[in-house]
């Protein structure tokens, strides 16, 4: 049976005793405010000289402080032992430790982040920060991250069942960058003859230098899978939506100008900053970059028309990316 607790000092004794001025009541008084539990425990003595309203209530001790207890008063020995270990670190090293503690209180398992620092030859401050709430909505997270990457991978394969041998790219589903090149033709050669104007825009997938490397080669496919997936959901059956290289996208607005084509980018943009995409239960992200450039009011002709958009689409991509330019119209030509 563990020894009764020591009679409770004066709160106020040990901000004395240490030689700490009035400074060290105005912090404690902080902490409590921001959410923070706060102690003091006398490592000779091992039992805890000061304690916060919420460290009482923690500990269940709202009718009576925590101050005069020790460790294996309240918690399993194993766990005494694990806070026991940091607090001696902490004043052998003088100097600040995080340290991450899980608790069985009251049949129910709880986790902490404890920030310690010394206080004085003999005492020990600490910060209590209950992450149980916390580490339970990343668990809940991690879940949903796992249930909705394992439905895009049986979406996408599903995909490439169903299109096999069609032609189309395997990792997108979006055409080829030969078929979109006289798809590309032919709707120049249509809006020649019929005087009206259509749109190109050219996409690149803004990826992260954590991303570059070889070994992240899963991740920059689950990206672009999942530009492929948007790109034909929201392309009308008269566009054409290409994977033209790694990690670049065309896509063929027939029949509307520039205003129209950024309406429905910008939307196509907003779409994949909210698109959760998953690899290992992380998001990555996703973000696009994009040029736009009309036929026939920015270019004429088939070179000028795709050299246009590639410099509204590097003109994005310097200005930090995930943002749509438009090609500039040309006057007086």
């Amino acid at each position: 049976m563990s020894a009764a607790p020591e009679p409770s000092p004066n709160p106020g004794t040990w901000y004395q005793e240490l030689g700490a001025d009035a400074t060290a009541s105005t912090f404690w008084q902080m902490f409590e405010t921001l959410g923070a539990m706060l102690s003091v425990k006398s490592i000779a003595q091992g039992r805890y000289v000061q304690a916060s309203e919420g460290l009482d209530r923690l500990f269940e001790r709202s009718e009576s402080s925590l101050v005069g207890s020790s460790d294996g008063d309240l918690m399993r020995p194993d766990e005494a032992a694990a806070m026991r270990r940091v607090e001696l670190q902490v004043l052998q090293s003088r100097s600040v430790s995080v340290s991450e503690h899980r608790l069985e209180l009251s049949g129910r398992r709880r986790e902490f982040t404890l920030v310690r620092a010394p206080l004085g030859p003999q005492h020990v401050m600490a910060a209590w920060l209950e992450r149980t709430q916390e580490r339970q909505r990343e668990m809940h997270l991690q879940r949903a991250l796992a249930q909705i990457e394992q439905h895009q991978t049986e979406i996408e394969n599903l995909r490439r069942q169903a299109q096999a041998g069609s032609g189309r790219d395997e990792t997108t589903g979006l055409q080829q960058r030969g078929p979109f090149d006289e798809l590309l033709q032919r709707e120049m050669d249509l809006s020649t003859r019929e005087h009206r104007e259509f749109a190109l825009v050219l996409i690149a997938l803004d990826l992260p230098s954590a991303l570059m490397g070889d070994e992240h080669a899963p991740a920059r496919q689950r990206l672009i899978e999942a530009i492929g997936r948007l790109l034909r959901s929201n392309t009308r059956a008269m566009d054409a939506a290409c994977r033209i290289g790694d990690p670049y996208f065309a896509v063929l607005l027939s029949g509307v100008g520039l205003a129209t084509a950024h309406a429905r980018m910008e939307q196509l943009r907003r779409q994949c900053n909210q698109q959760i995409v998953a690899l290992n239960g992380q998001d990555l992200g996703l973000s696009v970059s994009m040029g736009i450039a009309s036929f026939p009011h920015t270019a004429a002709d088939h070179g000028a028309l795709l050299g246009a958009s590639q410099e509204a689409l590097a003109q994005a991509q310097r200005r930090g990316g995930n943002q749509i330019v438009l090609a500039a119209i040309p006057f007086g030509a």
